[in-house]
This record gives structure tokens, C-alpha cells and sequence, in this order.
């Protein structure tokens, strides 16, 4: 009998979810394991939340941490105190594989865009002295983003464009910056994302969930978990016309090729390479 696919998930924060309810987790870990997740990657948000992320995954081997500070929570500058707590806790925790969640956000009630700026510049630095990739978000600032990647040479390290829900034209800039793109279940829901994703070559694609407690929705079974991605995958593989083994396969490799895991062959089963 052929192998189940193996899907990784990029970004999640369900730290979220451990605040909100501690009891979800089980649940939310057990569906994951069934869904063929090997991995999922906790992103900080800020300090609290990195050091949450870093306390789940020392707990939990399926779960490997990042470590940043969001640009909606980025209302200050990060000074050389800030800059050395995020270099001790990337540097000192083997469980942590990236910086993320990092970048910038020009929502009309976003923190001063020069502000953001720094704190996205500071974290690059700190990527690229530790050798970490970068998984960023950008919202309503693609240019500003791409303009800071390249300035700072942040393709370096690498990383993934969060969530993507971008056109063909800001998924070249990504990829040309040395990034992959990471898509989640808008891709499930956008023709117009499934049009651009048709078209990005798959060596350069990662999947996500973004999975965080949605209390919002009506009913709890239709909050996003990582068990979500076989859905994200599926998908993918219709719009490419190929099998959903396929984009498992190659997502999954190109993720853990990124963070520098062992490409699991089976749920939950990887263990760092160094």
C-alpha cells in the first residue's frame, strides 16, 4: 500500500489556541496526526508569544518554534536590550527554525511605518547572523517589503511570503528576492489566487494554515487547523492537475530543506538535522 502524504505546515499560532483553551490542543494535535501533518511551526508575535511558542515545541515534537515580533504589535524600535532577548532566545533554543512573524503592515491602524521598518531590519540582521530563514507577512506594503528584502539582502537566508493572497507579479518579486510562497486556505475560497498559483512553479511553493482560535465562526469544527492543509494541497494539485502526493512531496521537501529538518516520513515523526 502506497505512503500516505506528509504535509508540513509553515505558520501557525496556535499558542493562540493554548491561551484561549489549553484543553484544544490534544484535539487539535491528534486531528493533525491523522491528517498526515508531520510538522507545524508556532510564530511569535511578540516576546510573550515567542517564548510561548518556544515552551510549546520544547513540549510537543510536532510543533518547532519561530521567533519575532509582529508589525501590528511593532510600537517600538528594537533596541540593542530587545535585539540581544530575540538573539538568546533564537540562538539557544534548538527548537528554533526561523524568524517569524515579521514584516510589515499598513493597515490605517498600524504602528508608524518607520518604526515597523526597523523592527523588520533588525530582524533580518538577526536572521542572517544566526542563519535563519525569514517567514514574513506584508499587508498593503508589498513594495515597501520587497524594497527592505533587497536592501538588506535578506535571500540570504531565504524564508516564505506568509498567506499568500498576492498576483503573479508579487509572486515573482518574492521568488526573486529568494522566497517561497507560502499559501493557506484563501486558495480554497479565490479564483483569482487559483489562477496565480497555477502558475508558480511548485519547487517554490510551501503551505500554511495561519490556524488560530476563530471564536467568530459559528461552529467549531470550521475553525482553521492544521489538519486543513491536506484541504490547501488538494486543491493545489487540482489546479496543477497533479496528485495531491505530488504537491505533499515537493511542499513538504521544500519546507524542510528551508528550516533544515529531516523531511518526515510519517506524522509527527522529525527530528532537527543538527
Amino acid at each position: 500500500m502506497p505512503a500516505s502524504p506528509i504535509f508540513c505546515d509553515a505558520h501557525t499560532h496556535l499558542d493562540q489556541y493554548e491561551q484561549f483553551d489549553p484543553a484544544e490542543l490534544p484535539g487539535i494535535l491528534q486531528r493533525s496526526h491523522e491528517a498526515g501533518v508531520g510538522y507545524i511551526i508556532l510564530a511569535g508575535t511578540t516576546m510573550e508569544s515567542t517564548e510561548r511558542c518556544i515552551a510549546l515545541a520544547d513540549e510537543h515534537p510536532m510543533f518547532y518554534a519561530g521567533v519575532g515580533i509582529h508589525p501590528m504589535h511593532a510600537y517600538n524600535p528594537v533596541d540593542d536590550a530587545l535585539y540581544a532577548r530575540l538573539e538568546t532566545l533564537a540562538r539557544d533554543n534548538p527548537r528554533v527554525v526561523c524568524i517569524s512573524e515579521v514584516g510589515l503592515d499598513y493597515l490605517p491602524d498600524s504602528p508608524d511605518h518607520e518604526v515597523q521598518d526597523q523592527v523588520f531590519r533588525q530582524h533580518i540582521h538577526l536572521a542572517k547572523s544566526l542563519g535563519l530563514p525569514v517567514i514574513f507577512h506584508s499587508r498593503e506594503s508589498h513594495p515597501e517589503v520587497f524594497k527592505v528584502l533587497r536592501e538588506e539582502n535578506a535571500g540570504q537566508v531565504s524564508g516564505a511570503m506568509h498567506y499568500f493572497q498576492g498576483d503573479a507579479e508579487t509572486a515573482r518579486a518574492a521568488i526573486e528576492c529568494g522566497f517561497f510562497i507560502s499559501l493557506a486556505r484563501p486558495l480554497t475560497r479565490l479564483p483569482e489566487l487559483r489562477e496565480v498559483a497555477r502558475n508558480i512553479p511548485l519547487e517554490h511553493i510551501v503551505l500554511e494554515t495561519d490556524a488560530y482560535p476563530q471564536p467568530f465562526k459559528k461552529y467549531r469544527h470550521n475553525w482553521t487547523e492544521p489538519r486543513h492543509l491536506a484541504e490547501v494541497a488538494q486543491c493545489l494539485a487540482t489546479v496543477k492537475g497533479i496528485s495531491v502526493e505530488e504537491v505533499a512531496e515537493v511542499t513538504t521537501r521544500n519546507l524542510s530543506q528551508l528550516l533544515r529538518l529531516e523531511t518526515p516520513d510519517a506524522p509527527g515523526a522529525v527530528n532537527p538535522t543538527a
